[in-house]
């Protein structure tokens, strides 16, 4: 691992432990075992660091994406697997979810590009879903929007405790995209595909 991975590993550590106040370079360059002047070289400020750390978490979205999507099933239930898994990590993951979906204001050439491309990934899914007709016709880019925006509204409100399923909404975030597939697939998805990976 290269100093600047490593940096980010560290960094991706101290978020998840504190959220992004526990994240300061000194400290990032200290659990990488690098000088504290060492991150600096590679980060303008801790800012530039956190897109870095964004960046990653959006490429290995969009690697996931085209896993599940190359797997040995359907392109609707590769979908539905695909905005499981995303409910999976949000809610394992719960500040690298507020990162990446956060407000920024630094620009990342990085962060863009792997935003853009995790985007592109999850709208091709949903363009095969419907070309084999398993989803409903539509303008791909809206419906992926739908999907995203159910799942990731589901996670924000369970973090909050406003969804679970004992108590509001008696539903957890992937009952709600369980739901959300029932009602986008033109036909009842095989009972096989139809477990929950959380």
């Amino acid at each position: 691992m290269n100093t600047r991975d490593a940096l980010i590993t560290a960094a991706t550590d101290l978020l998840d432990g504190g959220g992004v106040d526990a994240v300061t370079l000194r400290e990032v360059g200290r659990r990488a075992g690098v000088s504290h002047n060492a991150p600096y070289k590679h980060f303008a400020d801790k800012q530039a660091l956190l897109a870095a750390v964004a960046a990653r978490e959006l490429a290995e979205f969009a690697r996931s994406v085209r896993l599940t999507a190359d797997e040995r099933r359907t392109p609707g239930t590769a979908l539905k697997a695909i905005t499981l898994n995303y409910v999976a990590w949000s809610l394992r993951h719960p500040q690298r979810f507020r990162l990446v979906f956060g407000p920024w204001t630094v620009e990342s050439a990085e962060l863009t590009e792997q935003a853009e491309t995790s985007w592109s990934f999850m709208v091709a899914a949903v363009a095969a879903a419907q070309e084999s007709g398993e989803l409903r016709a539509g303008d791909p880019d809206r419906v992926a929007a739908l999907i995203r925006a159910t799942a990731h509204g589901a996670v924000a409100l369970a973090l909050t405790g406003h969804l679970s399923a004992d108590g509001k909404g008696h539903a957890d975030p992937a009952d709600l995209v369980h739901d959300l597939f029932h009602h986008l697939f033109n036909l009842t998805e095989p009972q096989t595909e139809a477990g929950s990976v959380h």
